[in-house]
């Protein structure tokens, strides 16, 4: 590839990426059905054709602000390092919740399944919950692979925590101020992680669970 082809790639690229973050402003204030490509390509400040020629449909410019929600999801809770497991496994639960509580109608497209019952919406949400239970499986146990009996126990706890999550969104007290501190729903949530890992580590000795915070 010469230098001219590159940099038309990368202002491709960019372009497309401008268009995506537009559009998960433009999906968290209004619903998929009440947004026209029109609205769309208005509020984007771009001719509707360009629109068509990155993303095909309305559905696909909705599947690529998903698929790049879920990338950023993945990126929060699993940016880790070389923490020790047991304040690992507390990163990638915080991490978890700030982009819920920053990108609430993201959040609530992923793990409900977007537009109504969509098949696609659906794979990309069990790709994210694929990459959390790799990310828990590194942070507890420093591998990638999980016996069968981790994996139930930890789906368990994952769909825990997306009902948990969705719900601490939702609710406000009696003045409509934010429930619950995200402190709070995080140490409840490690706090029944732990308590996973430790039944797991019953089940299948070769994935103790690490040892508890002082």
């Amino acid at each position: 590839m010469n230098n001219s082809q590159q940099r038309g790639t990368e202002r491709s690229r960019s372009r497309r990426a401008e268009l995506i973050a537009i559009g998960r402003k433009l999906f968290a204030d209004t619903s998929y059905d009440a947004l026209s490509m029109d609205d769309i390509a208005r509020h984007a400040g771009v001719a509707k054709g360009l629109i068509y020629y990155y993303f095909r449909n309305k559905r696909g410019y909705y599947l690529a602000i998903i698929e790049d929600s879920v990338a950023e999801l993945v990126l929060r809770a699993s940016a880790t390092h070389d923490l020790p497991p047991a304040a690992r496994v507390e990163h990638t639960i915080d991490g978890y919740l700030r982009y819920a509580q920053h990108h609430q109608a993201a959040y609530r497209a992923i793990v409900t399944g977007g537009v109504g019952f969509d098949a696609e919406v659906m794979a990309i949400r069990e790709g994210v919950r694929e990459q959390l239970l790799v990310t828990i499986a590194r942070g507890a146990w420093s591998r990638p692979d999980l016996p069968p009996i981790a994996r139930t126990a930890l789906i368990g706890w994952l769909s825990s925590v997306e009902g948990v999550t969705l719900d601490w969104l939702g609710h406000k007290d009696h003045e409509g101020r934010e429930g619950l501190p995200r402190e709070t729903v995080r140490a409840l949530l490690v706090r029944g992680l732990g308590d996973t890992l430790r039944l797991i580590e019953d089940y299948e000795p070769t994935c103790p669970a690490p040892s508890r915070a002082p």
